[in-house]
């Protein structure tokens, strides 16, 4: 079973054979423990909870010790969910370390976005603003109009305004697994992943990389 829990440490970059620099972020992925395996004659899918980071016990509710201590499991701070294919064999109990990835395997990194607070259509939707000069004086960073006239007689449902932005769940596809180290449990892919440092992620197989696209014909 390809797929973990982790946490953020930051971006840095690292160096590869021809000397070419490659921005990577690192994440401390692991250990995880296999805290319930659901089926589809009891539950009606397939899929394995995983729990990640050690914590104090009394920092979690009766119901989560419970849970974790019916397969003797340390109290753990973070319980996510992994669908799993019907030849994937999971045990509850199972401990789920870094190893289950290797240098150029292609991963899907799910997180929680930074929270920017609330944002104007510029920054949000990166919309151009008004004009820059002719007398104008507080249209720069403005929306424009934002509906017709007679018809709709409303604004769009869906309409690109103004609002919150950040703190939602995004998922970065296809990233390149640059290095593996499992005795620090260290897991380097390519690129920026969601989040800020310290923030939890989930790793899993890619779902549309170019090697499983090429397996399926497509």
């Amino acid at each position: 079973m390809k797929s973990i829990l982790g946490k953020k440490v930051g971006m840095t970059q690292i160096f590869n054979d021809k000397g070419e620099a490659i921005p990577v972020t690192v994440i401390e992925a692991g250990p995880c423990y296999v805290t319930q395996v659901k089926t589809v004659e009891r539950d009606g899918y397939r899929a394995v909870q995983l729990g990640f980071e050690e914590t104090k016990e009394q920092r979690l509710t009766r119901g989560e010790r419970g849970h974790l201590e019916k397969n003797q499991l340390p109290p753990l701070r973070h319980l996510r969910e992994f669908r799993i294919g019907s030849d994937e064999e999971v045990k509850e109990g199972d401990r789920i370390l870094v190893d289950v990835f290797e240098e150029g395997d292609w991963v899907d990194v799910i997180g929680v976005s930074k929270g920017r607070g609330f944002a104007g259509v510029v920054k949000r939707h990166g919309f151009g603003g008004g004009p820059k000069t002719h007398g104008q004086s507080d249209r720069q960073r403005a929306p424009g109009s934002i509906g017709a006239c007679a018809y709709p007689g409303r604004v769009w449902k869906g309409q690109r305004m103004a609002g919150r932005m950040g703190g939602a769940r995004v998922t970065a596809q296809n990233l390149r697994v640059e290095l593996v180290d499992p005795e620090r449990n260290l897991l380097a892919v390519r690129g920026s992943v969601p989040g800020a440092n310290g923030g939890l992620v989930m790793i899993k197989a890619a779902r549309k990389s170019k090697e499983l696209a090429k397996r399926r014909g497509e």
